[in-house]
């Protein structure tokens, strides 16, 4: 089966709030079912409170020890935007992810459902 991490991010104290950092992995958990992705528990990681401005976030972080470190086959990711606001972080991130082989997939992408931006070697 193929494996899959979950990443998840809210800045905001109001999205905090009305919690919707849970819809983003409830949804990316259905997504990852549906297409039979495998995520372990521990492949979830959520930044809550921090901006997509940076990359400076711990959850974020962990990702990126992970995909360089042990290897995934995807990285979902609800929106572009909540893996990092500015497009040349985004370009960075994809690109890291692209050369340890590691595909990304945003469940909302720029043309609204299931845009697959990267799939090297697939």
């Amino acid at each position: 089966m193929t494996s899959a991490v979950i990443y998840a991010r809210v800045s905001s104290a109001r999205q905090k709030k009305n919690e919707t950092i849970g819809s983003q992995i409830a949804a990316l958990h259905a997504h990852a079912e549906t297409l039979g992705l495998e995520v372990p528990e521990e492949w979830v990681f959520a930044d809550d409170g921090h901006s997509g401005a940076t990359l400076v976030r711990p959850a974020l972080e962990r990702l990126r020890d992970l995909v360089a470190g042990v290897g995934v086959d995807v990285v979902l990711c609800y929106s572009p935007d909540r893996l990092a606001r500015k497009f040349a972080l985004q370009a960075l991130l994809i690109e890291e992810f692209t050369r340890a082989g590691t595909k990304v997939e945003f469940v909302n992408g720029p043309r609204g459902g299931g845009h697959v931006v990267c799939v090297p070697g697939l």
